[in-house]
């Protein structure tokens, strides 16, 4: 379209002579139109501009030229009944002509970014605490049945120390009223002894006409030795009873200290028992944690790589077409060359004059042959620099 301008100008400036491109497929102004001859101005191969004939040759290219112009003129007014319709298709849909500017909504979508990445981030956090706190939880529970345990297990030992306790009161009392009792047998050999003690000591004029009967004193003697003899028997007993007593006393609290022993490891097995349950916890939670992150870092890299292949694929198409439009560069840059030749030899023929009547008749109805080749020749190069332009 901008050729079609530039040309359009060049037409005004020449006064309206305009000539379109052709050979090899080439296209002006949205169309394309073959030539038919292989390149412009030659009908039936290279040589054909130096043949013989030259009123034939010079009458075929005045034809070609004539229907260039034609073809030029005619996609002229179909590029601007297209130009017309599309800014009426704009104009009705309310849209603007060029390439949307969506520069407005990046500013938006990078918040909504930064808002999803500290949500997530929030998220995060939250799951964290709410692990931290479920563990938290667990070893206070495993705390509470210890200490549960511990506390049945103390009230355990008390009702087993309970009858031992009756037992020992049992004993106590028992011992008490021996006690009470050997006091009182004392007592009583005590008054006895003084009751001896005081008939020996006093005048006793007895006249008995009986028999005469034992010693007093050897009867005294033989008494004092059996009540010693039972007191010794006594203490005997009473010691081996204490010492009975006493080991079993001694014994009882061997037992205390072992049960107390055996409560403290029991105490200190079952806080390394919580210890160990906190830590294999704790390890299943951050295993489940290190889960969580390959799943979540997985699913973003299967989505960048997801991301990558439709990137590589247009990298690809795009490289096909970089080549497509080097190899379109190279097929213009070819017919450029050949335009140039024959505009050379269109010259070289018009400076030596050979123009037939109806050459000279065609140019009486034209503008000037050189304004055309010049124009011709100038629509091609912006035709080559666009299709550099295109592939860089």
């Amino acid at each position: 379209m901008k050729c079609a301008r530039r040309a359009e100008a060049s037409h005004n400036r020449s006064q309206g002579f305009f000539i379109g491109s052709g050979g090899y497929g080439g296209s002006i102004v949205g169309g394309s139109y073959p030539f038919t001859g292989g390149s412009f101005g030659i009908g039936g191969g290279e040589g054909s501009v130096l043949g013989s004939n030259e009123k034939v040759t010079m009458q075929h290219l005045n034809d070609r030229l004539a229907s260039y112009i034609d073809k030029v003129r005619s996609l002229e007014q179909e590029n601007d009944q297209l130009e017309i319709l599309i800014r009426e298709w704009y104009q009705k849909h309310g849209q603007v002509e060029g390439p949307r500017d969506y520069s407005g909504y990046y500013q938006q979508i990078d918040q909504l970014y930064n808002e999803l990445v500290s949500e997530t981030d929030d998220y995060n956090k939250i799951l964290l605490n709410i692990d931290n706190t479920r563990m938290t939880a667990e070893d206070f529970k495993i705390k509470y049945q210890t200490e549960s345990g511990l506390r049945q297990n103390v009230e355990a030992d008390i009702n087993g120390l309970r009858p031992l306790l009756d037992q020992l009161t049992l004993a106590r009392s028992d011992l008490e009223a021996q006690y009470e009792s050997l006091k009182e047998e004392l007592l009583c050999l005590r008054k006895n002894h003084e009751e001896v003690r005081s008939q020996r000591g006093g005048d006793v004029n007895v006249e008995v006409n009986a028999a005469p009967g034992q010693d007093l004193k050897q009867r005294l003697d033989q008494l004092r030795c059996e009540y010693e003899n039972i007191i010794e028997q006594n203490r005997r007993e009473v010691e081996c009873w204490y010492e009975t007593k006493a080991s079993k006393v001694y014994f009882d609290q061997e037992i205390s200290c072992t049960n107390q022993q055996i409560s403290e490891l029991r105490r200190e097995y079952q806080t390394l028992e919580i210890e160990l349950q906190s830590q294999l916890s704790m390890i299943k939670s951050l295993q489940s944690n290190l889960e969580d992150t390959e799943n979540r870092y997985n699913m973003q890299l299967r989505q960048i790589q997801l991301l990558i292949e439709p990137t590589e694929n247009e990298l690809a198409s795009i490289r096909v077409e970089i080549e497509g439009q080097n190899q379109e560069y190279q097929l213009l840059l070819g017919v450029k060359i050949r335009l140039e030749q024959e505009i050379a030899q269109y010259r070289r023929l018009l400076e030596e004059g050979h123009f037939s009547q109806s050459t000279h008749f065609y140019m009486d109805l034209h503008p000037p042959i050189n304004n055309m080749l010049l124009c011709y020749f100038h629509c091609v190069r912006l035709q080559i620099a666009e299709a550099s332009f295109m592939n860089f």
